[in-house]
């Protein structure tokens, strides 16, 4: 007679540890899609600060003194003036970021589809269950990311006080975790997580709502296959919705700055979702798990 303790540890890792391996996993398509996108983040946040660096320093002569201006003559000046790996300078606290969140925020999401709401007989997913799944999974993942989402905004000042002349305050982003700690303990580290984790709700019910309930939809009623095609399909649509847009217009620069920036942060946005959901999926069959 075998031995039940002899038979788990014959099975695979995904399914002795299903959560665990989901959110390495869904870590791993983070990090192929932060490095994919991340020379857009770097392009946009530099173009941001220099714009407010010489604001700041020469008044309203700054608009005529900027270097340059528009993504593509910045991410051009970056590789001529500093080299063409500098366009991932800071990549390293970003990825920890979003280890940390899309993590949290898509284990949460399945636990709740799976095993707190549930799905119907016929595997339907009514939305209203999407819609709260999603806020609250964005919430738990923010909630978890707040450290290292501090860490990631402190390390892009950085790139704002350099432009200014003024001396750096960390020399790396373990300095700098370091550092928060020492001066606001563990509270510190949870600095600005109210309005973090409402805006995260926000932008999950906008990606995890319509990405689920669109490729359930394609699935069962549209004789499309669980397949590539109905995953970029997918998110294709996600993105023709105006509430989307308008979050992610305004998630980091307010309402009345609505159309500043606007589209550096849809470039940004729309390839990163596109190259995570597709790298998810994949990277979940090539592991045996079951598709999303």
């Amino acid at each position: 007679m075998s031995d039940p303790d002899d038979e788990e540890r014959l099975l695979p890792l995904v399914q002795r540890w299903p959560r665990a391996s989901k959110f390495l996993l869904s870590g791993c398509a983070a990090t192929v899609a932060e490095l994919a996108t991340f020379p857009l983040d770097l392009t946009k946040t530099r173009l941001q600060m220099q714009g407010e660096a010489a604001l700041a320093r020469l008044g309203d002569s700054a608009r005529e003194s900027t270097p340059y201006r528009g993504m593509v003559r910045t991410a051009l000046g970056i590789v001529q003036e500093e080299g063409f790996l500098k366009l991932w300078q800071g990549v390293t606290p970003a990825i920890y970021r979003h280890v940390v969140y899309s993590g949290g925020r898509m284990v949460t999401y399945e636990h709740l589809r799976e095993v707190v709401f549930g799905k119907s007989e016929d595997k339907h997913y009514p939305l209203w269950k999407s819609v709260i799944g999603g806020m609250m999974a964005g919430m738990v993942g923010q909630f978890l990311a707040n450290p290292t989402d501090l860490v990631k905004v402190q390390m892009q000042m950085e790139g704002k006080r350099k432009l200014e002349g003024k001396p750096l305050r960390f020399r790396g982003v373990h300095h700098a975790f370091a550092k928060i700690l020492a001066e606001g303990g563990i509270r510190g580290l949870w600095a600005g997580w109210v309005p973090n984790i409402q805006r995260a709700a926000l932008v999950n019910m906008g990606d995890l709502t319509t990405y689920d309930t669109v490729k359930h939809y394609l699935v069962l009623n549209a004789a499309l296959e669980d397949n590539i095609m109905t995953h970029g399909l997918s998110r294709g649509l996600l993105y023709k919705s105006s509430t989307d847009c308008l979050i992610q217009a305004v998630q980091g620069e307010g309402f009345m700055s609505l159309y500043k920036g606007f589209l550096p942060s849809w470039l940004r946005m729309t390839p990163w979702s596109l190259v995570f959901w597709l790298t998810y999926e994949k990277i979940r069959e090539m592991s045996g798990v079951c598709p999303f």
